[in-house]
């Protein structure tokens, strides 16, 4: 689970080496919040999605367009939370951000 907000005088200083080119790049992805939150969020969304905790929270308007397609291995709907199972029928969802994310049929009727 991501903490809330630390005061950087309670964090630990990591060194981290990093291409320049990178590093320019996370500076302007990152605008106001510095780039340096960019990467703790980046950091953040790896663990929970290793984890398993990582929710990611779309909505209907979220989408696109979506493509039929079947479950290889179990998945989650992003809509509902729902298990979509290995074998079964689904959908593909093209988000506003580029993503393809997994999407049960029955969510996208409701």
């Amino acid at each position: 689970m991501r903490p809330n907000r630390t005061s950087t005088t309670q964090m630990e200083v990591t060194s981290i080496r990093l291409e320049k080119t990178l590093k320019d790049s996370l500076k302007s992805l990152s605008g106001s919040q510095g780039y340096q939150t960019l990467i703790r969020d980046i950091l953040w969304n790896y663990v929970q999605q290793k984890s398993g905790e990582y929710r990611p929270n779309f909505s209907k308007t979220d989408i696109r367009s979506t493509v039929a397609a079947t479950a290889r291995k179990d998945e989650s709907c992003v809509l509902t939370g729902k298990l979509i199972p290995e074998g079964e029928e689904m959908l593909l969802a093209l988000t506003i951000h580029g993503d393809f994310v997994p999407v049960s049929v029955d969510a996208m009727k409701e």
